[in-house]
């Protein structure tokens, strides 16, 4: 009786796949791996624990080809807009669809930004409205003593709701929603629209506005491909559990996006009333935030706020500014609710297509190992209790046989 007798055999044994053994392995090892990491950390939520998926630069393909879409949009826009009234694209008509560019894209770059830290301002709409009126009233004290009270109240509400998305950890967009409502009230004390006051006219500098909105656009996607400044910016990015708390580190990101958005929309609504030649009508202002929300999605931010472009915010403001300029030129009433509700919605869209095709490429590891045997050989399987040696023939050298065997 020898060892590879079939009695001792197991008789229930099955090839297995090598594919789904290496598989099974290797998911085995990442389960390990995520468990003594968690075990060490001791349950800690920190940003760098909760986003490991986080490691690794986007693909920037689908980003640039849709910016390459957006940048045909705007000129196809302009076109039209050319065709239509060709003094349109000249000065004195230039500055004013610049200013109007300028003001749109300091909207956009504060939904942008909040967007990427996880809390998106939705009061940004009204706080511009709430700007306009301030200037349409008080403007004819100067520029500085219209913009100044507004601009204090604006960074004021926004540290008190960023503390308080800190301390009690609430969704971003309920916190900011909630202020929405509260300058909404302030928008509509007034009854009647509010002549515009003021004499400061910003058309004079309407090339510097615009270029510094752009050079802002550009220098903010570019600053967001970068792995540590956008993990240190979405501290507040839902991951895991989105109820546990994220601890201090969070405070100063979540705090600055909501200021300098509530600043960048100060900024707008005062260029909007100072270059409105009717009065500003009180409103609540929701309507540009969702066009500001909505095209900053549209220009490749992703609404998780993981992914964004280097030029769509430009290109998207371009295209908007020069569609409502046409529009406007050509007698079409439309609302601009109905604009914000078709800009959010194709950002949705936008979205789904940035985080599909923009995640990082897995890690490159080599050539996978096979399970399979690389001989012509069938005598191993990946089940270590399925060997069998590869020859199976008698032995000849019993002890019983041959010269001192029995039958000597």
């Amino acid at each position: 009786m020898t060892y590879d007798d079939t009695t001792f055999r197991r008789t229930d044994e099955q090839t297995t796949d090598p594919a789904a053994y290496r598989a099974n392995t290797l998911a085995a090892a990442e389960q390990r791996r995520r468990a003594e990491e968690l075990a060490e950390s001791g349950g800690d939520t920190s940003p760098d624990v909760l986003r490991r998926d986080d490691d690794g630069r986007d693909r920037l393909g689908i980003h640039l080809g849709w910016e390459v879409v957006l940048l045909l949009a705007a000129a196809a826009f302009g076109f039209l807009l050319w065709r239509l009234d060709p003094t349109a694209l000249k000065r004195p008509a230039l500055d004013n669809l610049l200013v109007t560019g300028a003001a749109i894209g300091l909207l956009t770059l504060g939904g942008g930004l909040t967007l990427r830290a996880g809390v998106p301002n939705l009061a940004i709409g009204p706080i511009a409205l709430a700007a306009a009126l301030q200037y349409a009233e008080q403007g004819d004290q100067g520029l500085l003593k219209a913009a100044v009270p507004a601009l204090v109240f604006a960074a004021a509400g926004a540290i008190v709701v960023g503390l308080i998305i800190v301390v009690l950890h609430v969704p971003g967009w309920a916190a900011t929603l909630a202020a929405a409502l509260g300058v909404v009230v302030y928008d509509q004390l007034r009854i009647a629209p509010v002549v515009v006051q003021g004499q400061y006219d910003p058309t004079d500098q309407a090339f510097f506005l615009f270029g510094g909105f752009a050079l802002l656009a550009v220098l903010g996607g570019a600053l967001g491909t970068i792995t540590p400044v956008r993990r240190w910016l979405g501290g507040m990015r839902p991951a895991g559990d989105p109820a546990r708390r994220r601890g201090p580190v969070v405070a100063a990101p979540v705090i600055l996006s909501l200021l300098l958005s509530s600043l960048f929309a100060v900024g707008a609504g005062i260029l909007m009333a100072a270059q409105s030649a009717t009065p500003i009508v009180p409103g609540t202002g929701l309507e540009w935030s969702g066009i500001a929300l909505g095209l900053a999605m549209l220009a490749g931010t992703s609404a998780y706020g993981r992914r964004g472009g280097i030029f769509g915010t430009l290109f998207a403001v371009a295209a908007l500014t020069l569609y409502l300029d046409w529009s406007s030129r050509k007698g079409l009433e439309i609302a601009l609710f109905a604009t914000a509700a078709c800009v959010f919605g194709g950002g949705l869209i936008v979205t789904r297509l940035v985080e599909t095709y923009g995640r990082p490429l897995p890690p490159a590891n080599g050539d996978d190992w096979n399970a399979a045997p690389t001989t012509g050989t069938t005598n191993w399987t990946p089940d270590l209790e399925s060997w069998t040696p590869a020859t199976t023939a008698p032995r000849t050298d019993r002890w019983d046989e041959g010269p001192w065997g029995s039958g000597r």
